[in-house]
């Protein structure tokens, strides 16, 4: 097998196992991979490098059919577009790059906001 793997357009790192390489792709968490990794019948341990190339086929066809990388991106601005666009109170909490969840903001929420300013 060649050293190379490459599934949706994204190149596995080929010394880690199975089930934490295919978490490079968005969209596929650990029990999506662990989902994956049962349903090919390859061990969740295998490194990619071992993969035999049928193996790889099988989990590109699986990957084929949900929605990950690209597709997923899109889908996602385009929820947060019409969240903004219909002025709701989360579409506006994203426009303005504040917590959404109803997190609080006096203190922490530095991820979110920035670094802070600090006061004059």
């Amino acid at each position: 097998m060649s050293t190379v793997v490459r599934i949706q357009n994204i190149i596995m790192r080929t010394n880690s196992h199975v089930v934490i390489a295919l978490t490079d792709i968005y969209g596929i968490g650990t029990p999506t991979a662990v989902k994956i990794c049962a349903t090919v019948n390859v061990n969740p341990a295998t490194r990619i490098k071992d993969l035999t190339e049928d193996e790889v086929s099988q989990i590109r066809e699986m990957i084929a059919g949900m929605t990950v990388e690209g597709d997923l991106r899109r889908r996602v601005s385009a929820a947060i577009k019409r969240l903004g666009d219909i002025k709701c109170y989360r579409g506006l909490r994203h426009r303005s790059s504040l917590p959404v969840r109803g997190q609080r903001t006096r203190t922490n929420a530095r991820t979110r906001k920035g670094k802070s300013k600090g006061v004059k």
